[in-house]
């Protein structure tokens, strides 16, 4: 079991940035690929980015060139640097883990990000 919880969320206005936190206990992060996910209202969970054991990295279509994320597993701690930030950005940011992309099974509460235009 991998316990995370979440920081940095926020508001913010059309254009600034953000930087979220996942702060990972209980196990040894470096093993898992670890994933941000977000859900705005009345809408479904959206893939946001996840980078593997390795470094790689994935983003969704909708904040390529905009979002990165990184990791510091010194640290077991999980970020998404979020600019250029759009009110279609506006969700629950949750952070995710798992042994590959298709069993995210540990998951936090997550944290809101509110962009106003």
């Amino acid at each position: 079991q991998v316990q995370l919880v979440e920081s940095g969320g926020g508001l913010v206005q059309a254009g600034g940035s953000l930087r979220l936190s996942c702060a990972a206990s209980g196990r040894t992060l470096w093993r898992y690929v670890m994933g941000w996910f977000r859900q705005a209202p009345g809408k479904e969970r959206e893939f946001v980015s996840g980078i593997n054991s390795s470094g790689g990295k994935r983003y969704g279509d909708s904040v390529k060139g905009r979002f990165t994320i990184s990791r510091d597993n010194a640290k077991h701690t999980v970020y998404l640097q979020m600019n250029s930030l759009k009110p279609e950005d506006t969700a629950v940011y949750s952070c995710a883990a798992g042994y590959n992309y298709d069993a995210m099974d540990q998951w936090g509460k997550g944290t809101l990000v509110t962009v106003s235009s």
